[in-house]
């Protein structure tokens, strides 16, 4: 198969190319490996697509979110989760689904923070929240048999160090077993899941 993922270059996206690794895969992302796109950008998206052309499958395994109290949560800082975790996902979507072959699939990322909240994570949440319910409703009607499906992971253990004090009792996963799940979604049948690594 032939798959896009976007974010290959990050702690679970470089996990993700090595479960898939026997694929032919193309690397994005903003210091793309083999192609640029910034998630943010329509124009960036649609230039990234029309440089790699037809797929079989697009992993998004980028996306951002600012973590902050509601009480210091403006809707300024809510915006980069909104931009990058919720729109740039869907976009990635609306804007590629004529570039992935008949019964290919999406996979997109949510988070463990809409199921099990933490203090500061209410952003990231939302945008979670967002990209699990557009999966959801968007498996009804996506056209030629391509599926589409999202990956809800854990606080991973590579990522502990710098970010385990926001996730007191949590029990980190490592990325290797996240990245099952997205391989599970490539490879896989299922449509409309969301696959929970908790």
């Amino acid at each position: 198969m032939r798959i896009l993922v976007v974010g290959a270059a990050g702690t679970i996206g470089s996990e993700i190319c090595n479960a898939l690794e026997h694929h032919d895969l193309i690397r994005a992302g903003r210091n793309g490996l083999d192609v640029s796109v910034d998630n943010t950008s329509e124009q960036s998206i649609k230039e990234m697509y029309e440089k790699i052309g037809k797929v079989d499958a697009v992993i998004n395994a980028a996306g951002g979110a600012n973590f902050a109290s509601i009480t210091e949560l403006t809707p300024a800082l809510n915006e980069r989760g909104i931009l990058s975790k919720l729109k740039g996902q869907i976009n990635l979507v609306l804007l590629g689904h004529n570039y992935v072959n008949d019964g290919g699939s999406f996979t997109l990322t949510t988070g463990v923070m809409m199921d099990d909240p933490i203090r500061m994570g209410a952003s990231a949440a939302m945008a979670n929240g967002g990209v699990k319910a557009f999966v959801k409703a968007a498996a009804i009607e996506m056209p030629r048999g391509i599926r589409i499906n999202s990956v809800s992971p854990n606080i991973v253990q590579e990522s502990w160090d710098r970010l385990g004090s926001y996730f007191v009792g949590f029990t980190p996963v490592p990325a290797s077993r996240v990245a099952l799940a997205y391989k599970k979604s490539v490879e896989g049948a299922q449509t409309g899941q969301n696959y929970e690594v908790y």
